[in-house]
């Protein structure tokens, strides 16, 4: 509200006018100082070793900067396919996160105390790399409990599947293919009515102390320790295993993601002597976790 001046009274003594001050002539320039004496110069040596570190400095800076923006610019929503670069990566396409149903939360999202995936299972499954033939069986939608136990020996099918019964396994979705150079990988998602429901299917097949079930034609699986564990997402875990030497016609890959009711099982492997490549194994989890997070 505008606050309005009130009149002045009728006692108040008129106001009185000063005279103008009287105008100053301008004051005359002062004569100009006489410039410093210049400083002596650095020998040259001096001048190189500064301008050597000074573009160090710059160049070390510049590439911090690039490095923690492209970090902290990352929105969550859309997760980098980590482009080929020469060191075996594969070519996945940009990969975002499906939509949800409105009002449901992210899994770890602070009002989903008990870590649900409410999207699509189907829709967070990693999808297949540039070059890739796909599985014609594991096609990206819902596979049987028997599709996914024929992945084990034979002699643990029978006790797996008693396991997922109990554990109230809702539900798996799957997708597989093979790339140019032989080598095949299968995803499976499993997703279970709770969170607890998901750790005691974990400790019941010993998966984290151990690999869990052994795989079908795999030979003894050990603990991967080139596994950094980057990329992992809070709150989710991981536990990965390769196949030592000698293996036999094909070297076996396995790992597995936990993310509130869902696990995942990650296999690949690739015939010959040289075995299955450690890093597009790395890649494929890292992403596969992303998403699941």
């Amino acid at each position: 509200m505008t606050e309005q001046t009130a009149a002045p009274a009728a006692t108040d003594p008129a106001p009185v006018t000063e005279p103008a001050p009287a105008q100053l002539p301008p004051m005359p320039l002062l004569p100009p100082l006489p410039p410093p004496p210049a400083a002596p110069r650095p020998p040259r040596r001096v001048l190189r070793a500064v301008a050597r570190w000074t573009a160090a400095v710059l160049v070390l800076g510049g590439v911090g900067a690039g490095t923690a923006y492209g970090i902290t610019s990352m929105e969550r929503t859309e997760v980098p396919g980590l482009a080929t670069e020469g060191d075996g990566r594969w070519e996945y396409p940009r990969l975002s996160l499906p939509a949800l149903p409105a009002g449901a939360p992210r899994p770890f999202h602070e009002g989903n105390t008990a870590e649900v995936h409410h999207a699509d299972l189907r829709k967070l499954l990693l999808p297949a790399p540039a070059g890739a033939t796909a599985d014609k069986k594991l096609t990206g939608g819902w596979v049987s409990t028997q599709q996914f136990v024929s992945e084990y020996d034979k002699e643990a099918r029978a006790g797996l599947g008693v396991t997922l019964r109990d554990a109230a396994l809702r539900h798996i979705a799957a997708r597989g293919w093979t790339m140019p150079d032989g080598t095949s990988s299968r995803i499976y998602l499993l997703q279970f009515n709770s969170t607890a429901d998901a750790d005691a299917y974990r400790d019941e097949r010993s998966i984290g102390s151990s690999a869990g079930d052994p795989l079908a034609g795999a030979a003894e699986m050990a603990l991967d320790e080139s596994w950094a564990g980057g990329g992992r997402v809070v709150n989710t875990s991981s536990y990965v295993f390769s196949e030592q030497k000698p293996f036999g016609a094909a070297q076996a890959r396995q790992g597995y993601l936990v993310a509130g009711d869902t696990v995942a099982l990650v296999v690949q492997s690739r015939k010959g002597g040289g075995g299955t490549p450690r890093v597009p194994f790395h890649q494929t989890l890292i992403l596969q976790n992303q998403l699941l997070g």
